[in-house]
């Protein structure tokens, strides 16, 4: 099974909270298509409020086996690399998974202790994955399956509902009385 592996970096917003009772908002909003020698969990910008965040760098990893999906993603109407985070605190979130199966990414919205986001892929990752899928896509046809035809009018007796006392579970353990085995 063929793999690639890209190494990008992920961009997080913090926005603070709509009300005094609320909580700041954490959420990822770009993939940088390199690994920046930006440290980890820096801030890079704050704008009216709103903090924009070097969260980090994890590997892209492309399988072979995946190469429906991700024809899927990069045929929709917006292809996305799906980043899920761990944490509302910029300088310890921790980066959970990013990935660009959108089977996988809808997997990871349904836990809730995470934040996923699907962003834009940007081109070059797009051009790499459209590449990947040219060189190890195999198209598998759909067969349905077909039942074997059963003759309704067939004699076939149906098991009987109640077995008789010396074929039922109690008589295959020994325990047979009186009752017949119902005991």
């Amino acid at each position: 099974m063929a793999k690639h592996t890209i190494r990008i970096g992920v961009l997080a917003e913090l926005r603070p909270p709509v009300t005094r009772w609320g909580k700041p908002a954490l959420r990822p909003i770009a993939i940088l298509p390199a690994e920046p020698a930006t440290p980890p969990h820096t801030r890079l910008t704050t704008i009216d409020g709103v903090e924009t965040w070097y969260l980090g760098a994890r590997d892209l990893l492309f399988h072979s086996g995946d190469t429906g999906h991700h024809l899927d993603n990069l045929n929709g109407a917006h292809p996305s690399v799906w980043v899920a985070l761990r944490g509302t605190e910029p300088g310890a979130a921790e980066l959970v998974a990013v990935t660009v199966d959108p089977y996988e990414g809808e997997g990871l919205a349904g836990d809730l202790a995470l934040t996923v986001e699907a962003v834009p892929m940007p081109a070059p990752i797009a051009a790499e994955l459209a590449a990947f899928v040219q060189a190890h896509h195999v198209e598998v046809p759909f067969k349905k399956r077909k039942r074997s035809p059963q003759d309704p009018n067939a004699a076939a007796a149906p098991a009987p509902r109640i077995l008789p006392g010396d074929q039922g579970w109690i008589a295959r353990q020994g325990r047979t009385g009186e009752d017949g085995g119902r005991g």
